[in-house]
């Protein structure tokens, strides 16, 4: 039996050095900053990243080791059933951007996504969280891996419209899509043929990430530098996605098995309409779900914690 491991990205936006110093880089931009890297929902801290870990715990008991990527942070973890909590790590971005230090500080997730492959230690496979996804229903290696490589969950979109409309590269609800264009791109996949991959826990391979690196190593490079997020960057786990595509070893789920909460879904629904969606996250065949903006549906759904908490049990 193969071993996974869980790495998760977590920032507190509170914190006050933290808040310094990304004032700082804000205000010294020497050019104008995409709208959906400054937006100050990107680092508000929610007690997500423990729903995210009880989730691990109670779904995915047999990952190996769960590794918390931060920036000179150490996160206030609720109680965890005691073996659990020996499996957790704090990495500094300071580790994983070892040698291109000229990077840091990184406000932005697709360059610190750009270098989790490097942390000492890593399992050749590990699934990747953002700390807004937790795992609704117990999970097991198959969910995520096969034997020639990662299971993904997405959907292959033509988005040639997009990439050929220069309007829309300012729209902050787009730039995940111009990010995966780009990937997809590197590929040798044409912006009508991009495998959009959804809001989920992402499954990765050290080795594919680091046989990208090599390719595609000042791209990297370049997309490491980014202090905040970019539509010239590229998304770093559906580079590794597409070139597991490309190979024929990535099987694509033909399933839903994940529900998405984005930011300002709920906006558009009556509160009727919410309660049925978010009721679907406790339905069995639900695996993931992902809380864009918890805060926002707090204002929505006022018992949204006690949901969640309901979730991941």
């Amino acid at each position: 039996m193969f071993d996974v491991d869980a790495v998760i990205t977590w920032v507190d936006g509170s914190d006050p050095a933290l808040a310094r110093k990304r004032n700082a880089y804000l205000s010294d931009a020497k050019t104008p900053l995409h709208d959906n890297g400054i937006n100050p929902h990107r680092w508000v801290c929610s007690d997500e990243l423990n729903f995210c870990l009880r989730s691990i715990a109670n779904n995915a008991p047999w990952v190996r080791r769960v590794w918390i990527v931060t920036d000179s942070q150490v996160p206030e973890i609720a109680p965890l059933p005691v073996e659990f909590a020996r499996k957790i790590t704090i990495v500094d971005h300071a580790v994983i951007f070892a040698g291109y230090a000229e990077a840091l500080p990184s406000f932005n997730s697709l360059s610190i996504e750009t270098m989790l492959w490097r942390i000492p230690g890593l399992a050749e496979r590990f699934l990747y969280f953002n700390d807004d996804v937790f795992l609704t229903a117990p999970v097991s290696r198959d969910d995520f891996f096969a034997d020639d490589g990662p299971v993904l969950r997405g959907r292959w979109t033509d988005h040639s419209s997009l990439a050929n409309c220069s309007a829309s590269r300012d729209e902050a609800s787009l730039l995940n899509h111009f990010n995966q264009i780009n990937a997809a791109a590197m590929i040798g996949y044409e912006a009508d043929h991009v495998f959009d991959s959804a809001h989920v826990v992402h499954p990765m391979q050290c080795s594919v990430m680091a046989g990208l690196f090599d390719a595609f190593s000042e791209e990297c490079r370049r997309n490491a530098g980014f202090r905040f997020r970019d539509t010239a960057q590229f998304l770093p786990q559906s580079l590794h996605n597409h070139a597991c595509l490309a190979l024929g070893r990535a099987t694509i789920l033909d399933t839903r098995d994940y529900l998405h909460v984005a930011v300002g879904a709920l906006d558009r629904w009556s509160d009727e309409d919410v309660h049925a969606y978010l009721g679907g996250a406790e339905r069995h065949e639900i695996k993931f779900l992902c809380v864009n903006d918890l805060p926002e549906v707090e204002r929505k759904f006022p018992e949204a914690r006690v949901w969640i908490e309901a979730a991941i049990a």
